[in-house]
């Protein structure tokens, strides 16, 4: 699919260097072999994007009226409420979204449960199948098995990345003047169907191209472990780090070590000592073993939020979360941020509607761009 083709509607690879025609060819075919699975993905995209204004709106089981902070119920009390209800069922953990926010209890179940935090009483049982979570699905993993779908999505994603880049190379103007300008850069409203297909497809691609580039490899860092690495090393990470003294914590007695009592403890730490915004949206993860570490999660904001792990005898933060405290440095940042540069979360609702638009216009690419390699392919049999 050629997203930039050529400004002179000749043929892209006439009187063209090797590197461009190859340039084009692969641009075509790529492209083609492509489209299909990039419309699918950025259309999800754009209903994904305000996944979570819709839901607030739609959804009144989320949301409570806000009391004092000292009145948030801890999370025992949450997990007794649930069980009392749901006795069989195993429960991972609670997740406060805030004041005015129920909690949700994340249980061995289809299904995802919310709690008042004030009165522990049950506001809604919903499923976990519902409408984002089936596009979801889809953006990830075309509706196919996760070890398939991801890897096809993976590989489509890292194909659009590189279709956008061929595509500047085949859009930028070998002469900078009025006419190339104009063609370049405005789109013709008036013209007939076919040019205005043409100027969709060239104009609007380079306009979205910085957005589509950000959008794609930030897909690209969650799908390929090695990208994401690379990248973590790149921006300034893996520096070596100096030997610390650490003390070393006394365990706690038998009936503190209760993973209630602890649940308990750690998420008033949390709240009082660790999170610096956003104080009262916490999630404690409730450990499958005893040995295993506690998992919380503080600081979410805007698409973006801390991972803290505590030791499970003495409920000492972890080493491994310091870097998500305090000053960290550009690469923790940028490892944290990087779902929220996906959804386009990071500047809120201005952000979220930039990012909905060029997920739109991405999705239309494909859709100009067979349209011009279609009427080509007809042209050239009429004239045959």
């Amino acid at each position: 699919m050629n997203i930039f083709k050529s400004r002179t509607g000749k043929p892209p690879n006439k009187g063209k260097s090797r590197f461009s025609k190859i340039n084009a060819w692969l641009h075509l075919w790529l492209g083609l072999a492509s489209g299909i699975i990039v419309f699918i993905m950025a259309i999800t995209g754009c209903i994904l994007v305000f996944e979570h204004e819709i839901k607030q709106l739609t959804s009144p089981w989320l949301n409570v009226e806000a009391q004092s902070p000292e009145r948030l119920l801890p999370p025992s009390q949450i997990y007794a409420a649930v069980q009392k209800v749901l006795p069989n069922k195993e429960i991972h953990g609670v997740w406060y979204n805030g004041l005015d926010k129920s909690v949700k209890v994340d249980i061995e179940s289809d299904s995802l449960i919310y709690v008042n935090p004030y009165t522990a009483k049950i506001t809604g049982m919903v499923d976990h199948e519902d409408f984002f979570h089936i596009i979801d699905e889809g953006h990830r993993n075309l509706w196919l098995e996760r070890d398939i779908g991801a890897q096809i999505t993976a590989w489509a994603t890292f194909i659009f990345f590189f279709l956008l880049i061929s595509g500047l190379i085949l859009w930028f103007p070998k002469k900078w003047n009025k006419t190339t300008i104009n063609s370049s850069f405005k789109v013709k409203w008036d013209a007939k169907f076919k040019r205005l297909n043409y100027d969709l497809h060239n104009v609007m691609g380079f306009y979205v191209l910085i957005l589509a580039l950000l959008i794609s490899f930030t897909g690209l860092l969650m799908s390929f472990h090695w990208l994401r690495e690379s990248t973590y090393w790149i921006s300034g990470g893996w520096e070596e780090v100096k030997e610390q003294t650490v003390s070393v914590a006394k365990p706690l007695s038998k009936p503190q070590l209760d993973k209630l009592t602890a649940a308990d403890l750690i998420w008033k730490k949390v709240r009082t000592e660790i999170a610096q915004e956003n104080k009262e949206a916490v999630i404690i993860h409730f450990p499958d073993d005893p040995k295993d570490d506690f998992y919380a999660c503080t600081d979410m904001h805007k698409g973006i939020w801390r991972d803290l792990y505590f030791d499970s005898k003495t409920l000492e933060l972890l080493p491994k979360s310091e870097k998500y405290i305090g000053n960290e440095r550009f690469s923790d940042w940028l490892m944290r941020s990087n779902y929220s540069l996906h959804i386009g979360a990071i500047g809120g609702l201005s952000t979220k509607i930039i990012y909905f638009t060029a997920s739109l216009l991405c999705a239309s690419l494909p859709i100009t761009g067979f349209y011009i390699w279609w009427g080509r392919k007809k042209k050239l049999k009429s004239k045959g």
